[in-house]
């Protein structure tokens, strides 16, 4: 039975392997930039931990993804180009570093309905060379707002879906 749950410092060596095999993914995708140099360090999941804000999914007790789930503000959100966030003056939360093995399916829907369940108004971003993401990205509802600049400086193409609360 698949479960949504906050890390803890024992997890970090499962997630470190999944994150690996979601590197392969990338690369085998011709997203050959992506997360390179290291990241993400135990230091970047440990950080999430911290915040409250790292997630693994678990089959069966097994991790088999991670994913970091943040509120707002992100920095590198502050400036947006080419476009423009669909709502810039409600907190938000954010998607990082999602990750899973290859054989698992359906972990987005998962990580959504999570995310969602908990936030109206979430903001995500990916590399220009993640299709397999951008795919998955629209096909759940994101509109595309432009481009974000990481720290270092590194494009992303930047999304936003904002659930309406409608009354009756």
């Amino acid at each position: 039975m698949r479960k949504v749950r906050e890390i803890k410092s024992t997890d970090i060596s499962g997630i470190m392997q999944v994150m690996e095999a979601a590197k392969g993914i990338m690369r085998q995708s011709g997203n050959m930039h992506q997360w390179g140099d290291g990241y993400p360090s135990e230091t970047v999941i440990l950080s999430d931990m911290g915040k409250h804000g790292g997630f693994v999914i678990e089959d069966d007790s097994c991790i088999v993804a991670y994913f970091a789930f943040l509120p707002s503000p992100e920095p590198t959100y502050s400036k947006i180009y080419d476009g423009e966030w669909i709502d810039d003056t409600q907190p938000y939360h954010v998607i990082h570093r999602i990750a899973s093995y290859p054989e698992v399916h359906g972990i987005f829907n998962t990580i959504m309905d999570f995310c969602f369940s908990h936030d109206a108004n979430i903001r995500i971003d990916t590399h220009r060379d993640n299709l397999i993401m951008q795919h998955n990205i629209l096909k759940h509802g994101f509109s595309y707002c432009g481009i974000i600049h990481l720290a270092n400086g590194d494009e992303r193409l930047a999304y936003q879906r904002l659930n309406l609360i409608r009354s009756v």
